[in-house]
């Protein structure tokens, strides 16, 4: 497939990035700052990069051409904390994402969320209650900037198949395996490694088990 991945440049997108590869997947990276990303990536022949912002409709819509799908692994960097803006830009971003995908008539968008983003399938856990508290508390913008990235993607009209895969705490471990369920359900834990999210999101890619769905994903 040609993929269009959001995000590459962060630990996630790169795990992303070199799964989708090994798969022998067609990428278009579109990035704020190509010049993060190794040779290896960059000079891949398999590799396109379309250098752009978030906000910017002409490029997403360049980049958009011939795309199968778009995998994101966008999300308020760790290191802004409590400094990440209070304009929902991430949110935003995604509202212009969406239009543009279906300007492309591209349907298909698997996305890295959080347990901040409530489901109607979740059930009560202390664990993950004391989790999202605290990002509420002491991330309090990209608490709500994530909780509105929600909102924007289930919104979306029905010609739009979305997965969120939900993460908990984000690991280096080099696993790559995982569970996908939901809070509270006994086999959800609190740890996942970034190469299962990214092993998660191939697969759902090509499985489509959680279509216009937000499982929560842990490592076994």
């Amino acid at each position: 497939m040609r993929l269009l991945i959001l995000g590459g440049t962060g630990p996630c997108g790169l795990q992303l990035i070199e799964q989708a590869l090994a798969l022998n997947h067609t990428l278009v990276l579109y990035l704020r700052s190509p010049q993060k990303l190794p040779e290896t990536i960059t000079k891949n022949p398999a590799v396109h990069v379309v250098e752009g912002q978030l906000t910017d409709k002409e490029k997403l819509l360049e980049a958009m051409d011939g795309v199968h799908a778009v995998l994101s692994a966008l999300g308020p960097a760790v290191k802004n904390g409590p400094f990440h803006p209070g304009n929902t830009p991430l949110a935003q971003a995604y509202v212009l994402l969406i239009d543009v995908m279906k300007q492309r008539n591209v349907k298909r968008l698997l996305l890295l969320g959080t347990a901040s983003m409530k489901d109607e399938h979740d059930k009560f856990s202390v664990q993950f209650t004391l989790l999202v508290s605290g990002v509420a508390v002491f991330a309090h913008n990209a608490y709500k900037d994530v909780v509105a990235i929600g909102q924007t993607v289930r919104a979306a009209e029905e010609d739009l198949i979305w997965t969120i895969a939900r993460v908990p705490i984000l690991t280096e471990k080099p696993e790559k395996d995982f569970v996908a369920g939901y809070v509270g359900d006994g086999k959800i834990g609190t740890r996942l490694s970034r190469a299962a999210f990214a092993a998660f999101m191939l697969k759902e890619l090509e499985s489509n088990e959680w279509c216009r769905k937000a499982p929560l994903i842990s490592s076994p």
